[in-house]
C-alpha cells in the first residue's frame, strides 16, 4: 500500500466521522438514528474503490470499538457494536466495497472515461444502500427482538434519505472523478 493509499484512506476517514458532527436524528420505529456518515460511507467507495473505500470504513469501525467518539451524537466505544447500531456499522465496510467494486467495473472504462451519472448512483446505492441495510437489518433484529418484518420496516424510514444521499455520492463521486482522476483500487 502506497503513501497515497493511506492518505485517501486517512482523508475519507476524516470525511465519514466529519459527516459525524451534525446530530442524529431519532426515528421511533426504531433505536437507530439517521446520520449523514453513510453519505461518506458512499463516497469512499464511489471515489477510492473497493480496498480504499472499505479501508477508510474499517478505520473508522476502529477508531469507534478503540472509544473515540466518531460516531453521530459522539458515541463510540466497544458497547456500540453489539447494540442495535452495530450492524449497520459493520456494513460501511462491505458496503463501500461493493460501491467501490461496481464504480471500478462499470463505470471507470479504459482510458479512465466515465459512463453515466446513472452507474454511479446505481453504485451507490447498491453498496450503500442494499448491502449495509443487510447486514443492519438482521442485526437490529436480532439485538433488539424486533422481528425482521419490523426491522425492516423501520429500515424502510431510512430509504428515502439514504436514496438522496445515494444521489449526492454519487453527482460527487462523478465529477470528482472527471475532474481528478483517482484509479479505483
Amino acid at each position: 500500500m502506497s503513501t497515497q493509499d493511506l492518505v485517501l484512506i486517512a482523508l475519507f476517514c476524516a470525511v465519514i466521522v466529519a459527516l459525524g458532527l451534525l446530530p442524529p436524528v431519532s426515528i421511533a420505529v426504531i433505536p437507530v438514528p439517521v446520520t449523514l456518515q453513510t453519505l461518506g460511507v458512499m463516497l469512499a467507495g464511489a471515489v477510492l474503490g473497493p480496498v480504499r473505500g472499505a479501508g477508510a470504513c474499517a478505520l473508522v469501525v476502529l477508531l469507534t470499538v478503540l472509544g473515540l467518539p466518531v460516531l453521530s451524537g459522539g458515541r463510540g466505544g466497544l458497547g456500540v457494536i453489539p447494540g442495535p447500531t452495530g450492524g449497520y456499522l459493520l456494513g460501511w465496510i462491505p458496503g463501500a466495497f461493493v460501491t467501490g467494486w461496481l464504480v471500478k467495473r462499470f463505470a471507470v472504462r479504459a482510458g479512465g472515461r466515465l459512463t453515466s451519472l446513472a452507474t454511479h448512483f446505481a453504485a451507490c446505492l447498491a453498496g450503500g444502500l442494499l448491502v449495509v441495510y443487510a447486514v443492519g437489518v438482521p442485526w437490529t433484529s436480532m439485538t433488539t427482538g424486533l422481528g425482521m418484518g419490523k426491522a425492516a420496516l423501520g429500515a424502510a424510514y431510512f430509504a428515502i434519505g439514504d436514496t438522496l444521499k445515494a444521489a449526492v455520492a454519487a453527482a460527487v463521486a462523478h465529477h470528482v472523478r472527471r475532474s481528478y482522476p483517482i484509479e479505483p483500487r
